[in-house]
């Protein structure tokens, strides 16, 4: 069932073995040949913003190999094993990042849709958008990264529910998704691959979601309307903050009975501002592991909202962050080769049945009958998209950065490469290294314009978080 493709590194450089596919397992993601549970050490990728999404130039974040190589060297410094990349073209070649990213030993989550119109759910109706041709262009993204072993999962929906008025009208429809999503995928996948829901961390509708998306209609456990995983974007930890002063207890307290994996697909609250990044030894620390998947920093580039790690220029070159090291030095204080050496639990998880009964919020959605597939859709599902976009692994002939890159201090990196990963190994802070000139593993790259996921979040116990400013709510 799991694809295993190697590629050879040509030109002198190391055999790259494809990492290895993850399953889903309850709640849990599964290394099938370990039978270890996954945790992410993930980071929001999306050079450019959301100019870097740009079809008609033929542009998006996975389409230039050059600046992969150089953003994976930064990452796999860091320790980063998974990127998500929020807004893709189907009909670009991703070939050379998405083989980059892999040897790099790195996962890829990515999101179906863009704010572009016809691209995405419309929140405020979404039955006007939820049509045969915005489910083909999904299906396309499908395609276009089905074939790579590194890519995890699909996002169906972005916050495309963020208060009790659009989760009074959206939750079907995004489930309708979800279901015509993995129907198309157990059609047309040589593998099992995740999809799911990356929700705003709003407290008045976040449990309702994440009840709404795991349950199981008529307690159908193979339901395909059912998510295979659930993440929330999250900013309740600022600074120096506590599991309890954050409301992460309350969050572990609301996921601790989840049937499906649960992760943070944002992270990294900027006031203040350089971050402290004092969640990481949390989130991967025994208060949170047996409930928490890991977790996705917002994010790699700097862009006008001050999240990034990097600042990246046009010309290609890179300044890095004091955000950079600082989140370096907090991965450090972890013991990752423990954290991932944890075996998946065995235990049968049932996920709840649907009913109303299960929706706590008045207002939101308890009304699991799901619209129909829109028509002309059952036969892309049935047939395939056309033309067909085509991915795989490719060999890589040269590893080396050719980008300037600085870092915080303002010295050279000098030596910088992708460190091609052997034997189905992942990424793991402080395993790899590269590059030299500053005296520390310092590096990123990418650009992001504004925030492409709106990360709308209440913090609980009056704490007030930095909400990056959205462009759209979209799925």
């Amino acid at each position: 069932m799991l694809m295993k493709s190697a590629f050879a590194a040509l030109g002198g450089a190391t055999l790259a073995a494809a990492v290895t596919p993850l399953e889903v397992q309850g709640s849990n993601f599964v290394n099938s040949k370990t039978g270890n549970a996954f945790q992410i050490v993930g980071m929001a990728y999306q050079i450019g913003g959301s100019a870097g999404y740009d079809p008609k130039h033929g542009k998006d974040p996975l389409s230039n190999g050059d600046i992969c190589k150089r953003d994976a060297a930064l990452m796999q410094q860091l320790g980063v094993n998974t990127i998500r990349v929020y807004n893709l073209d189907p009909n670009l070649n991703h070939d050379e990042c998405a083989s980059v990213f892999n040897a790099a030993g790195m996962y890829m989550i990515i999101d179906v849709n863009s704010p572009l119109s016809g691209e995405s759910l419309n929140s405020g109706a979404p039955w006007e958008s939820y049509y045969s041709g915005y489910l083909n262009r999904t299906f396309a993204i499908v395609e276009a990264f089905k074939s790579y072993p590194n890519t995890l999962g699909f996002f169906s929906g972005n916050e495309v529910i963020d208060n009790v008025k659009t989760g009074s009208t959206v939750p079907p429809y995004v489930r309708a998704v979800t279901r015509d999503l993995k129907n198309y995928i157990k059609k047309h996948s040589d593998r099992p691959i995740a999809v799911g829901y990356s929700a705003a961390d709003v407290r008045d509708v976040l449990e309702d979601s994440w009840n709404y998306f795991q349950c199981a209609i008529d307690g159908d456990e193979n339901d395909m309307s059912r998510a295979d995983m659930f993440a929330l974007n999250s900013y309740s930890w600022c600074g120096d903050s506590t599991f309890e002063e954050s409301g992460y207890d309350q969050l572990v307290a609301m996921f601790k009975s989840t049937s499906v994996p649960v992760f943070y697909s944002e992270y990294g609250c900027n006031t203040p501002s350089p971050r402290v990044f004092t969640e990481v030894p949390t989130i991967y620390g025994p208060k949170m592991m047996g409930t928490f998947s890991g977790g996705v920093v917002y994010e790699f580039a700097q862009e006008k909202n001050n999240y990034g790690l990097a600042e990246c220029k046009d010309d290609g070159s890179v300044n890095l962050m004091a955000d950079y090291n600082t989140l370096q030095s907090q991965y450090k204080k972890v013991d990752f080769s423990s954290v991932q050496s944890v075996k998946a639990t065995k235990a049968k998880v049932t996920p709840p049945e649907c009913k109303a009964s299960l929706i706590k919020e008045k207002g939101f959605s308890n009304n699991f009958t799901l619209p129909d597939v829109p028509p002309g859709a059952q036969d892309i599902i049935d047939k395939g998209v056309s033309p067909k976009p085509v991915g795989k692994i490719i060999d890589i002939s040269d590893y080396t950065v050719t980008h300037k890159v600085m870092d915080p201090s303002g010295k050279a990196l000098n030596g910088l490469t992708v460190k091609p990963l052997s034997g189905d190994e992942v990424n793991t802070p402080g395993a790899s290294g590269s590059g030299s000139g500053s005296g520390s593993d310092s590096g990123s790259g990418s650009g992001d314009d504004d925030k492409d996921s709106a990360a709308s979040m209440v913090g609980p116990l009056s704490v007030v978080a930095m909400i990056p400013a959205a462009i759209a709510l979209f799925i």
